[in-house]
């Protein structure tokens, strides 16, 4: 056996002893602490020292090393054995009275493999035909081991150890091949042993798989699926070539004329069955459904299928249809190609919201239809198909008009919250046949959940939107109002001063200009209205030039009206609406004054700011009505006010970037002070064309 010059053996041995480790230490670190996982550890821990010690026997020949190798090759297999024996004790490690002399007799046939091995190792027997004797025995001792197991194992979990004693039973049926070849012809095939090594690793798949299945072990072991999906399609890849390898040996031997033919032939056939694969979506559907079936407990993923319905719903923006993405994700779900959604509409009627891969339909289906009521009443997933074959599950369901429209129609899936069902979904026919179970049912109701809460984050983002333009149309119409009134005032009082002054040229000139500005005015803001936005541009001013022009406008007014301050402050507003909040800041300064006081307009001029100050000598704020109300819509000392100009000063401004300054006491008078940036990059102009 040792004349054998070859680098299989260490090839076999030593990836047997890498992979045992690997998988006993992962087994290590996963392990909670069950008495069952303890005896997989030391069976997988012994399998990697038998396959070192096999490993070091072929490097290093010789009696001693190779009984050495022998004697950890019984001692592994009395671990496997025990392992699979406390798979059928009980807690307190106690077997039936039956199994457990099965269990002395092949622990003893084991014990006394490991007993001579031991002798030979060191140096008291010689190999003899007897150690493999005994190395048949313990083989067939295994056999039995694992047929027991299996056989008194309860039924309804057999499906746990499955994959476990068909890995063992390969194992132990390989041992009893090498070792009665050995017997038959009195001397070890060195090639039949040098593939123990890779056979036996060749086990370790499915013993993860039942560790990972039997959750009394107490490992913490979970299978990828695309690990598994990807294996499952290197696997038939891999037979494929296989099966290719071994019709072309036949060929090659047997093809006579025909042989190349055959080859051109199978090599068609594999690249149209790799091209399929790869692109037919039911060919890898169904291969999903079944490895779902066969490889798992559960057909799910339920920590990859949540993380991907929640990446999916959460990546979708303004670019993209979220209907349709919603569709796509739980659709995904049960190998669907599309499907339709409908949503409550303002009416409170279902209409279709949104449609993937289908037509879609112009109907609706009113609120208090018997369809509508039976999915808020019952909230089930409704299986079409079920429903034609066991009509009898679905009492009281009547199905819509509008669905013979979609024929490949399959299940329906309500989209409800706590109190009502808001929308459903209608999916077409699965690419594969999928068994609509309660795990199917289950993963459907928590992702149309999900679904809704976007769904319905998206319906109330819209409502918002909605709102706010309502809000700055009321807002604009409030501030138009207010505007309007000031006319009014200044209509008033040109026609209270009319008896007296009509027949004076002077004032009729300017009642023109008062009723001119009042047209030129209410035409603005009527547009402004209409176009739900400012039409007045922003542009540089001259804070003089502002105080100028309200000093004049209110000049008609009781009260008299003083300005200070040098030209050249530029600041950038829009020119009517900076005019129209500090004319009422002036307004209020002249009602405050009882109309016999005096109103300062002042410019100060700073680094950064331009300031425009209307002070009065009037009634004067308490802090606290400037603090609680004083720029806060509809409040007013007035009678006839409406508490909206200085809440829209404050808006303005702050809009601008600037803020008003208060100073008032009662009866001792007002200072409010508007402060914005300065327009440093225009004042030169506005400076020159001043001095011009």
């Amino acid at each position: 056996m040792n004349e054998v010059s070859s680098h299989v053996p260490a090839w076999s041995f030593g990836l047997s002893t890498a992979i045992f480790t690997i998988f006993g230490l992962h087994l290590w670190i996963s392990w909670k602490g069950a008495r069952r996982g303890l005896f997989l550890l030391i069976a997988v821990g012994g399998s990697a020292l038998w396959a070192l010690a096999a490993l070091l026997s072929w490097q290093f020949p010789g009696v001693a090393s190779w009984s050495f190798a022998a004697l950890l090759d019984a001692g592994c297999q009395a671990a496997w054995i025990a392992f699979l024996f406390s798979l059928l004790a009980q807690d307190s490690g106690v077997l039936p009275s039956a199994l457990a002399r099965v269990r002395r007799c092949v622990l003893a046939v084991v014990a006394l493999r490991a007993a001579l091995e031991a002798l030979t190792a060191a140096g008291i027997a010689t190999p003899s035909t007897a150690a493999i004797v005994l190395a048949v025995a313990s083989a067939v001792a295994g056999l039995v081991a694992i047929e027991q197991v299996f056989r008194n194992f309860p039924l309804e979990s057999r499906w746990g150890i499955k994959p476990l004693c068909l890995g063992l039973a390969a194992a132990f049926f390989f041992d009893l091949y090498v070792f009665a070849d050995a017997l038959l012809y009195r001397r070890m095939d060195p090639q039949l042993w040098s593939a123990r090594g890779i056979a036996h690793a060749l086990t370790v798949p499915l013993v993860a798989i039942s560790a990972a299945r039997s959750r009394d072990w107490d490992f913490r072991i979970a299978l990828s699926r695309d690990a598994v999906f990807h294996s499952t399609s290197l696997a038939l890849a891999g037979g494929f070539l296989l099966a290719v390898a071994a019709v072309g040996y036949w060929v090659r031997y047997f093809g006579g004329e025909w042989g190349r033919v055959l080859q051109t032939t199978l090599l068609f056939c594999g690249l149209l069955v790799v091209g399929i694969a790869m692109f037919s979506g039911a060919v890898r559907a169904r291969l999903k459904v079944l490895l779902a079936k066969h490889l798992f407990r559960y057909r799910y993923d339920y920590r990859e299928e949540w993380l991907a319905v929640t990446q999916a719903l959460m990546s979708t923006g303004s670019s993209v249809d979220l209907p349709a993405a919603v569709i796509r994700v739980l659709a995904d779900l049960v190998e669907s190609p599309g499907g339709l959604l409908w949503m409550r509409d303002r009416s409170g009627a279902f209409v279709c919201r949104g449609h993937l891969n289908h037509a879609p339909i112009d109907a609706s289906e009113p609120a208090d239809s018997a369809f509508a009521a039976y999915l808020t009443a019952r909230g089930w997933i409704v299986d079409l198909e079920q429903l034609r074959s066991r009509p009898s599950l679905y009492d009281g369901l009547c199905l819509p008009a509008w669905l013979a429209e979609a024929p490949d129609a399959w299940l329906i899936v309500p989209l409800a919250n706590s109190e009502e069902v808001v929308g459903f979904l209608v999916l077409l026919t699965a690419r594969a046949r999928i068994d609509i179970d309660w795990e199917v049912l289950d993963l459907l109701k928590t992702a149309a959940r999900q679904a809704l809460v976007h769904l319905a984050r998206e319906q109330a983002i819209e409502a918002l939107l909605e709102a706010q333009k309502f809000d700055s149309f009321n807002k604009m119409s409030a501030f138009v109002v207010h505007d309007l009134k000031n006319l009014v005032a200044q209509l008033q009082l040109m026609l209270r001063n009319a008896d007296r002054h009509v027949g004076n040229p002077e004032f009729q000139q300017d009642m023109i200009a008062t009723v001119r500005h009042v047209e030129e005015r209410m035409t603005s803001l009527m547009k402004q209205l209409q176009e739900k936005r400012s039409i007045d541009p922003r542009r540089p001013m001259d804070m003089l030039e502002v105080a100028q022009k309200i000093a004049r406008a209110k000049r008609h007014q009781s009260g008299q009206i003083r300005i200070g301050g040098e030209a050249g402050a530029a600041v950038m507003v829009h020119p009517e609406r900076f005019e129209r909040i500090v004319g009422h800041l002036v307004q209020n300064a002249l009602d405050a004054s009882n109309g016999d006081g005096i109103v300062i307009l002042d410019i100060h001029s700073g680094n950064e700011d331009v300031g425009i100050e209307v002070r009065d000598d009037g009634i004067g704020m308490s802090r606290q009505f400037i603090r609680e109300r004083l720029f806060k819509p509809f409040q007013t000392t007035k009678d006839a006010g409406m508490g909206i100009g200085a809440y829209e000063a404050f808006q303005y401004v702050s809009e601008l970037g600037g803020r008003i300054d208060v100073e008032s006491e009662p009866g001792r008078g007002t200072r409010m002070t508007v402060w914005l940036p300065r327009a440093l990059g225009v004042e030169r102009a506005i400076s020159v064309a001043v001095a011009s």
